[in-house]
């Protein structure tokens, strides 16, 4: 289960996945969201 440490008063951008790096750092990554099958 996830546990809240501290908060750091971040702003999140809509569409983007907020996450903890290796380095301990807080990053982002956009979502990928209603992608569609290619056809061959």
């Amino acid at each position: 289960m996830a546990e809240k440490v501290a908060k750091v008063g971040i702003k999140k951008a809509k569409g983007y996945l907020y996450f903890v790096d290796k380095k301990g750092d807080i990053s982002r990554a956009k979502m990928a969201r209603g992608r569609k099958k290619k056809r061959r």
